[in-house]
């Protein structure tokens, strides 16, 4: 018996111990105590047995699934990188979370990006996080990315890493732009396409595991444009990667439904948090009855859910990190979904790991799950419109 806590390197050694201990045949040669390593990363993933935690409530370990076709069990929480591969975001609280805009412009900038991308890296690995999500806008994330996985050696077999294409960064490094300038511009054409999957290929290579449209939008046209779907059918032909698609707006759901009917895909990532879950059912359609693997995006709502007074109220009753209580809460959904953390800060990387045993909690005490999603929940209209007022900054 452990408690949320009990500090992670303790519980870990614990999870480590009892499957030891209870794995006899698998640890007496050298590759099972690899695989016994590996499996610890995750102790509420170890075992079946309820475990007292948070408030005294109990927890039942969820039965590992399997992601991206991998057979061996990867955490459901991964390591975003939109927030830590460009200079200017949406995400609330830039300054105070990593430096002043001016220090964050410029080949300067860049630099500064990169050794905070590292740290964050690092504290995400070392909490076993094993899932890393960047894209061609944004900004450095595939050569920030890239770097960190040949200077820690890191083999391919070890980490999963998905990229998308569609969006160019245009900001050059750049915080403040002119008045009306993107610092990002949509294209889904077949040349963008083609293009871009040679700049991740160059950087990113045989590590790479998903390649996905970015935020595919019914009035894109993408799913319906036969030569862009046989190019990504080519690519998980020859390259054997896993195709998925990212959604955005309040049309995720019929997104979604057109693109489960091309046959082309395998996972989709979804806006889905404490605010906006009205994309649950189709996520949940899409895991169950057609095998899509789920991973959820902006989980956090760029900060906003912090901003909620209901979730901070349950937190603080639960006597947990209420950013780790969000996430669990998605965690805990029924389509089995990895979560992406957006942390840009070691700090919010320890704290958000911390979902990963919380959610068993929640899976536990269904009727405090349910509390807690209603409680939080706004209308999908008014959640989009206050995301699309957020400035980059």
């Amino acid at each position: 018996r452990y408690t949320l806590e009990r500090p992670m390197h303790t519980r870990f050694a614990l999870a480590l111990l009892t499957v030891v201990t209870s794995s006899r045949a698998m640890a007496s040669s050298t590759a099972g105590m690899c695989r016994v390593a590996r499996l610890a990363m995750v102790p509420s993933r170890l075992g079946g047995a309820a475990a007292t935690t948070a408030r005294g409530l109990t927890t039942m370990a969820a039965s590992p699934p399997v992601f991206l076709g991998r057979s061996d069990d990867v955490p459901r929480l991964g390591l975003g990188l939109a927030a830590l591969g460009r200079p200017g975001y949406i995400n609330l609280g830039r300054d105070a979370d990593i430096a002043a805009a001016e220090a964050r412009r410029g080949s300067a900038g860049k630099e500064l990006m990169k050794t905070r991308a590292f740290e964050c890296l690092d504290a995400a690995w070392g909490a076993g996080v094993r899932y890393y999500d960047c894209a061609r806008s944004y900004g450095a994330s595939e050569e920030f990315l890239s770097a960190w996985l040949v200077s820690r050696k890191i083999p391919p077999t070890e980490v999963v890493v998905g990229s998308k294409w569609g969006y160019r960064y245009v900001a050059d490094f750049e915080v403040a732009l002119e008045p009306g300038a993107p610092h990002e511009v949509k294209d889904h054409s077949l040349a963008h396409l083609t293009s871009q999957w040679e700049e991740s290929d160059v950087l990113l290579g045989n590590t790479l595991d998903l390649y996905q449209i970015h935020s595919a939008t019914l009035d894109s046209g993408v799913l319906g444009d036969e030569s862009v779907l046989a190019k990504l059918q080519e690519l998980k032909e020859s390259r054997g990667l896993k195709i998925g698609l990212s959604l955005s707006g309040v049309l995720q759901a019929k997104t979604l439904k057109v693109a489960v009917d091309t046959g082309l895909f395998d996972s989709v990532q979804a806006t889905y948090n404490l605010m906006e879950s009205s994309v649950g059912p189709a996520l949940e359609r899409a895991h169950l009855e057609h095998g899509f693997d789920v991973i959820v995006k902006e989980g956090m709502a760029n900060g906003r859910v912090l901003q909620n007074s209901q979730l901070l109220a349950a937190a603080k009753k639960l006597e947990v990190p209420p950013d780790a209580l969000a996430l669990a809460s998605i965690i805990a959904e029924p389509f089995n979904p990895m979560v992406l953390s957006g942390a840009v800060t070691p700090a919010q990387v320890e704290s958000n790991v911390k979902a990963v045993e919380l959610a068993d909690v929640l899976r536990a005490n269904p009727a405090l799950h349910a509390d807690i999603r209603s409680a939080c929940k706004v209308e999908p209209e008014a959640y989009w419109d206050e995301r699309s007022a957020l400035a980059w900054n």
